[in-house]
């Protein structure tokens, strides 16, 4: 492995490897919280980690647990994040941290202890600005495990790498990621506009200014699903509306795996609607419900009878919900032109 620049005053068995800022957007997690922090301080990292954790207004102790955290830690920061917004946290966290890389972590993540390790090899040995890995979706109910596995499946979330997997390569975007200071900086952080889809948008503007983007399969970060239908249908739904206001700010940014939700949204709604005249009409949305049983067997195959049944039902929600919102995304959202 490539050596980064070493640091005159570092003790032996750290030089080499750099001292990295972990930042952390924090709201409404008291439950995880300590446990995450846990997992980054444990790190089999032999250069230096401190945290900064941005904390936003929760509604549980989110605040007192993360103040505690630092008090009996001097490697863990707190700052304040008003806006409880992520993209505004996450540059507020960068911010206040010092080091020359940087990596983002959720409050809720679980992170496997060679995590940092890896990403700091993977930076020195392809030279990219980002790298990042798996979303690893891993689900305890039966609903969850369903989400899990649609998370997981080309049926579910298209080929993207950081859901599917793949080799190691060039990307579009990662999970999370772990950035060279010199390529925020260059960017100018997260654009704090978006409220959803600011991570694919960074990466793109990282991309666009000649940096590489770089995902790394063996970072796999566990992901907790949403718990329920509605949840899952409000996070995919603004995730189809951001997503449209990214494309309207970046073009050429759409291709036919994001077309294809709305597509099928306006297509099932144009059978309902022509039916009462043409009754050959629901063969769309038929056909759409067959679709979905059929590739719900194909792809649950390992799930739980439980899990199996819910499959149809997560795979109908995440696609409708998504393309509804890109179809309904308003152009007041859009970035105002400076």
């Amino acid at each position: 492995m490539k050596q980064f620049p070493d640091s005159p005053h570092a003790p032996a068995q750290t030089r080499g490897w750099p001292p990295i800022s972990v930042v952390m957007p924090v709201l409404n997690e008291e439950r995880h919280l300590r446990e995450a922090v846990e997992m980054v301080l444990a790190q089999s990292y032999p250069g230096e980690i401190e945290i900064v954790l941005a904390v936003g207004p929760s509604q549980d102790r989110t605040q007192e647990v993360a103040d505690a955290i630092a008090a009996a830690d001097r490697r863990v920061t707190v700052v304040p994040n008003p806006t409880g917004r992520t993209p505004n946290a996450l540059n507020a966290a960068i911010a206040a941290s010092r080091n020359d890389i940087v990596a983002r972590v959720d409050g809720h993540a679980m992170l496997p202890s060679d995590y940092l390790r890896v990403a700091v090899e993977t930076l020195a040995e392809t030279g990219a600005d980002n790298v990042g890995g798996i979303m690893a979706a891993e689900g305890v109910t039966p609903f969850e495990q369903a989400v899990a596995c649609a998370m997981t499946s080309k049926i579910g979330v298209g080929a993207a790498a950081f859901h599917v997997g793949g080799s190691a390569g060039p990307a579009d975007t990662v999970y999370l990621g772990v950035f060279r200071r010199s390529a925020l900086a260059r960017v100018g952080g997260y654009d704090e506009h978006f409220q959803r889809a600011q991570d694919w948008e960074m990466n793109h503007r990282i991309r666009q200014t000649g940096g590489l983007v770089w995902f790394q399969p063996r970072m796999r970060v566990l992901y907790r699903p949403r718990p329920n239908v509605k949840a899952l249908a409000k996070q995919y739904f603004h995730y189809g509306r951001w997503r449209r206001v990214v494309a309207r700010t970046h073009e050429g940014t759409i291709n036919l795996r994001y077309l294809a939700p709305p597509a099928a949204v306006l297509a099932m709604l144009l059978g309902l609607v022509v039916s009462p005249f043409l009754p050959l009409a629901l063969i769309i949305p038929g056909g759409y419900a067959v679709a979905i049983v059929a590739g719900s067997a194909l792809t649950g195959g390992g799930l739980p009878m439980s899990a199996k049944l819910r499959l149809p039902v997560v795979y109908a929600t995440m696609h409708c919900s998504w393309g509804w919102g890109f179809l309904t995304s308003p152009k007041k959202l859009s970035r105002p032109q400076s």
